[in-house]
């Protein structure tokens, strides 16, 4: 979809991931795929190599996707040295809510959601013997304890308390989402529009 855009030379068309680029968001929206990762990881680059002061606003609404994918964007937005705040607008399942729970602001939409659960094996069983699904087993219970281990350094709960909040399909609305350490406050559209504005509020 493309936008017009004002310059000094007039106006013309541009792609709505440019405009909001130039805005310094950027959305993570549908399936986390690599991707969608390096795409994501390159813009959070240029806009750190324009400013590391100026806040960075993330627009979350994802299903979650491919665990590595995920952690490839974990990484580069808590190594990001511009501020970067998370907006879940709609939902942040799985990869998703992880991503989102490691931004140094963690905001939510009034009917937005959360959800929290263990790592899937999505088909990796399929062709496999014995000892090639006891390999798989293991890795998925280490994907678990390190995503748990993440989890618990963002939010403040014990490993214990992960581990029972992602032994199954865990969904949380904005309020049990800030009680739980996930999120800072649930905020309105209009704060959006006010972050694209360049005014970041209270």
């Amino acid at each position: 979809m493309n936008v017009l855009h004002k310059t000094s030379s007039g106006v013309t068309q541009v792609s709505m991931d440019a405009k909001h680029l130039s805005k310094r968001i950027i959305t993570i929206k549908g399936e986390i795929t690599e991707e969608a990762a390096i795409d994501f990881a390159g813009k959070l680059l240029e806009l750190n190599m324009e400013s590391e002061d100026e806040w960075i606003t993330i627009l979350i609404n994802s299903s979650g996707g491919e665990v590595n994918s995920g952690l490839m964007i974990y990484d580069a937005i808590v190594g990001s040295k511009a501020p970067v705040r998370a907006v879940v607008m709609g939902k942040a399942y799985s990869m998703g809510a992880v991503v989102f729970a490691c931004a140094k602001e963690r905001l939510m939409l009034p009917n937005s959601e959360l959800m929290l659960h263990q790592p899937l094996l999505a088909g990796r069983l399929a062709g496999n013997n014995a000892s090639s699904i006891q390999s798989i087993s293991d890795s998925l219970l280490e994907t678990k304890e390190k995503l748990n281990k993440l989890l618990a350094s963002h939010t403040g709960r014990t490993l214990e308390e992960l581990d029972k909040a992602t032994g199954y399909d865990h969904y949380f609305s904005p309020s049990e989402a800030i009680e739980f350490g996930l999120c800072e406050k649930q905020i309105d559209f209009a704060d959006v529009i006010d972050y694209a504005n360049g005014m970041e509020g209270e």
